[in-house]
């Protein structure tokens, strides 16, 4: 198999990234400015780009696959391959909302009042076709960045920004009238790979489904513990599981070892419970994968 060409993105979601692909196995060592990182994989050579950009490389083939935004992808218009949608962004694992913003005492209540209005955004094509199949007439513009400042300002009447909270944007002193999506990093392909080079499509899959695996666990940990036969089936009822719960009886004794996976959010009022309903000796520990 020729090397898969794997595209990473630089900037904002890159430090995120390296680190989702060392939890999946790849190590990835960026050398200062060097565009073209190193992988302990021999079957991969990696080049890193823009998010911005991404896209663009794959659909035309200079790279096979690549990691950018879904908002990316639809601002290039770009026929690829969605291989997966992996939920992470450069500070959590949430989907980011891109939003139409204005100033809080603004008189615009809805996109209607935008019309003949000036908007900013780095996100201008979409932007555009936005506006244009809702026949609302506005001017876009591109913002190299600092976009909020810019309607702040009274530069522009209203910006189309990407948010997680919103609250940069009231911090501004803007408010938000409209989503219009929302969007999440995800791992595309050039169609003509996916469909025709079974060799790379393997390699991709199994990426992918490794990076997910990495993933799922960023939201689970394993927890162990022990518990006396008598409360075995009042315990087992009270744990949340992938799958049915692991147990082992413990050598010579009526008392049984029981490890579980279980989303993170719930550990801090599962454990109280367990304590209270007779389980002792419990372990929490953090997963690589969960595939």
């Amino acid at each position: 198999m020729d090397k898969l060409r794997l595209g990473l993105p630089k900037g904002s979601l890159e430090k995120a990234t390296l680190e989702l692909f060392r939890r999946s196995g790849w190590h990835i060592q960026v050398n200062g400015r060097s565009y073209f990182p190193d992988i302990d994989d021999p079957e991969i050579a990696c080049s890193m780009c823009r998010a911005q950009e991404m896209s663009r490389y794959v659909e035309n083939g200079t790279l096979d696959c690549g990691i950018t935004g879904k908002d990316w992808t639809m601002e290039n218009d770009s026929k690829v391959t969605v291989v997966a949608d992996l939920m992470y962004s450069k500070t959590s694992l949430n989907p980011v909302r891109w939003v139409v913003a204005v100033p809080a005492d603004s008189q615009i209540r809805n996109l209607r009042d935008l019309a003949g209005k000036k908007i900013a955004t780095e996100l201008v094509n979409y932007t555009r076709r936005y506006f244009e199949q809702r026949q609302i007439p506005l001017t876009v513009e591109f913002s190299w960045g600092a976009t909020e400042a810019k309607v702040a300002a009274g530069l522009v009447d209203a910006i189309v920004e990407v948010t997680e909270t919103g609250s940069t944007i009231r911090a501004h002193g803007l408010k938000i009238i409209h989503e219009l999506f929302q969007s999440n990093t995800q791992f595309i392909a050039n169609n003509q790979v996916w469909e025709n080079d079974a060799a790379k499509r393997e390699k991709m899959e199994n990426l992918n489904l490794l990076l997910l695996g990495a993933l799922r666990a960023e939201r689970m940990v394993g927890l162990k513990m022990n518990i006396p036969e008598k409360q075995l089936k009042d315990i087992i009822g009270l744990l949340p599981s992938l799958l049915a719960p692991t147990i082992a009886s413990l050598y010579e004794t009526d008392w049984y070892s029981v490890e579980v996976v279980v989303n993170q959010g719930e550990v801090r009022t599962l454990i109280p419970r367990l304590i209270r309903a007779g389980a002792q000796g419990i372990v929490e520990y953090p997963l690589h994968k969960v595939i």
